[in-house]
């Protein structure tokens, strides 16, 4: 058994803890008392409780409502519980609730101290694999983000830095890049980790349900409320509530928001009574909340509030090396024991990359599971990829990408070849405006373009190295824009590289 153990005795008769002190008669349990379930509350805030002993003849229900309260809010802490009037009825609740054991008084010191060091003895299981679970999360934490572009490297960085504090965070990006994915390793990496993650998707509930939704509501609130009934905010305490398309919150919603931001604090529907949360807020939108602050559309006092740490997800046509490791990425969860897929072939990987991806990293995920259901082979052709991504490849250049040969890294090296000629096209070889779409500064964009042999002379004129075969693509429509990712097209895991199979889930 653990030394120095810390046990809570919750009673309203005061003379109970010294009953069990004198029992135990050991200092290997550190005693505080509670004479109610708010004194306990206020000790648990205050002090590590290893273990928790409740009268379950608390006036009312308050041993149960106590229960439910450590088991959401204080994880680590076990509880038991004990009673005069013990019933299977009363237990077999007391379990279902999450009590860790049901003793029914009078109690012999023997079989209090038993159940005691059980009790302890789960709390230390319980402690060690939340300890290896931490380990794995800090290790493991960004697994489901996975690339190499500096865009989404800095991002990973930031999430690192802003994961364990109580700032507001602002997750910005297209549908499909992955805000609510971003959210939840957020949670995964602070010191809420063991508390809830709560997930809204504001646009998604009607206007009218919303409310009671986001702060619950008491019976007879409104017509149907049958009972009363708790809201997510009520049931994120402790931990995060992720609010997904924020912008699409009514401006009487925005208000009420605001006041819960800054004050942690609600009405449920229908009642008086105010109730006080402790939780981490995150946003996401896909909307320019900024310019829809400044139009009138959304209150600019909760844009700040909410904005205090923004996050950016490119697009994944803005992130053409990081097709190449989130293909691989999805193959591996989508292959499935049963069969073995060896990866995607030269013409395959060649056309993923020239696909303009409007879902961004979603529709790619669903590509891949396609694929990895249809392919006929050890490995993803280009004839297993779905129509809209084959069909545009009959132009001069992306056929050039198509029909190539040699390995991987050669047929990766071209299709970053043709993304630097397009922008060098459509700027008129002016390297400055082509750095800038591209994201990458001048002295990278020069080097590479020494590396594949491209000079631009001119608007719509290049000279290339005669070694540089394919022709050029008639416009830039025939290959998607491309990021400072593409400084690395070889589709290898680099040192810097975020990968891992861990987390998997539905990108937003």
């Amino acid at each position: 058994m653990m030394s120095n153990t810390s046990l809570l005795i919750v009673d309203a008769d005061p003379r109970r803890p010294e009953e069990f002190r004198t029992q135990l008669k050991s200092g290997a349990y550190v005693l505080h008392a509670a004479k109610s379930v708010r004194e306990a509350l206020a000790t648990l805030s205050s002090t590590h409780i290893n273990l928790l002993l409740c009268n379950a003849d608390l006036p009312g229900n308050e041993a149960f409502e106590l229960l439910e309260q450590v088991r959401r809010r204080f994880p680590q802490t076990v509880v038991l519980m004990f009673t005069a009037f013990g019933t299977i009825d009363g237990a077999v609740e007391a379990i279902r609730l999450g009590a860790y054991d049901y003793l029914t008084t009078p109690v012999s010191a023997e079989d209090l101290r038993l159940a005691l060091e059980r009790a302890a003895a789960q709390h230390a299981l319980l402690a060690e694999h939340r300890k290896l679970k931490r380990e794995l999360e800090l290790r493991f934490g960004l697994e489901s983000l996975v690339g190499h572009d500096y865009r989404m490297l800095k991002l990973f960085e930031l999430i690192e830095t802003v994961a364990d504090s109580t700032v507001s965070v602002l997750i910005q990006g297209p549908s499909g890049t992955g805000k609510s994915l971003t959210a939840r390793v957020i949670h995964r990496l602070s010191s809420r980790r063991d508390r809830p993650f709560v997930e809204v998707s504001v646009a998604a509930i009607p206007e009218a349900l919303i409310e009671s939704e986001l702060f619950g509501h008491v019976r007879g609130a409104f017509t149907g409320a049958l009972s009363s009934k708790p809201g997510k905010f009520r049931a994120a305490d402790g931990g995060t509530i992720f609010l997904d398309e924020i912008g699409a919150a009514s401006p009487a919603l925005q208000v009420k928001l605001l006041r819960v931001l800054q004050e942690r604090q609600f009405e449920p529907v229908g009642s008086n009574r105010t109730e006080r949360v402790d939780i981490r807020v995150i946003c996401a939108t896909n909307a320019d909340l900024e310019a829809e602050a400044r139009a009138g559309r959304f209150r600019e006092d909760l844009f700040y509030r909410i904005n205090v740490i923004a996050l950016e997800l490119p697009p994944l046509c803005e992130r053409l090396g990081d097709i190449p490791l989130l293909a691989e990425f999805f193959l591996r969860q989508h292959a499935g024991p049963r069969r073995a897929l060896e990866g995607f072939s030269i013409e395959a990987m060649s056309a993923l990359q020239a696909y303009p991806w409007p879902g961004n990293v979603r529709e790619l995920a669903n590509v891949v599971e396609r694929c990895a259901i249809l392919a006929r082979g050890s490995r993803i052709e280009f004839s297993d990829l779905p129509a809209r991504i084959v069909e545009p490849l009959g132009s001069p250049a992306l056929r050039g990408a198509r029909s190539a040969r040699g390995t991987l890294r050669e047929a990766l090296n071209e299709a970053e070849r043709l993304i630097i000629e397009a922008a060098l096209s459509t700027h008129g070889g002016n390297r400055q405006s082509a750095a800038r779409q591209l994201g990458v500064d001048r002295t990278t964009l020069y080097k590479k373009m020494r590396r594949f042999g491209i000079r631009a002379v001119g608007r719509g004129r290049r000279r290339r190295n005669p070694q540089t075969s394919a022709p050029p693509p008639r416009n830039i429509q025939e290959a998607s824009p491309a990021s400072a990712s593409s400084a690395t097209t070889s589709g290898a895991t680099t040192s810097n590289t975020r990968t891992s199979s861990a987390l998997t889930g539905p990108t937003r």
